[in-house]
């Protein structure tokens, strides 16, 4: 089965991301794409206690990332590509050229120098910029923070 979803989340692994996606598409793994958890087990064990024992976790740099997703989406088991961040989305796109088609921005929450878009995303005017770069080279970037809620467009977003 093919990776079902890329999802950008700054939360990481949470409820929405493990019982929300996880559940309705009947997620196998998840692999984590962060340069600094990759490098950081305790991180790593942080979250795997948020996962429950079935669900495989697997922690990567976008440089380990991007050669695999071949891999990845000829697996049989359902996978799931998350990033903390717009910038490690792109990365990891610019990385592996047309291997990302599609984008779900979930959780990007409000800090400083961000507007905004959604209740549950706020976006630089730099990081939305990014979103519309990988649009316009062929991604489908929308917004959702869990499965039974409406995609929302990027244009949207604006």
């Amino acid at each position: 089965m093919p990776i079902l979803l890329y999802r950008i989340d700054d939360r990481l692994i949470h409820g929405q991301v493990v019982v929300g996606w996880g559940g309705r598409l009947a997620i196998d793994v998840v692999v984590l794409v962060d340069d600094a958890v990759a490098g950081s087990p305790w991180e790593q064990d942080l979250y795997r206690m948020a996962a429950p024992p079935d669900l495989e976790l697997r922690f990567a740099t976008v440089a380990e990332a991007a050669p695999a997703l071949a891999t990845w989406q000829a697996d049989s088991r359902r996978t799931l590509v998350l990033t903390g961040d717009i910038a490690t989305m792109s990365a990891l796109r610019e990385a592996a050229p047309g291997g990302i088609d599609a984008i779900n921005v979930g959780g990007i929450h409000h800090r400083p120098g961000r507007r905004q878009r959604l209740p549950y995303v706020y976006l630089t005017d730099d990081e939305f910029a990014a979103l519309r770069r990988m649009e316009a080279a062929g991604a489908k970037v929308t917004a959702q923070d869990v499965p039974t809620a409406v995609k929302v467009p990027l244009k949207a977003l604006a």
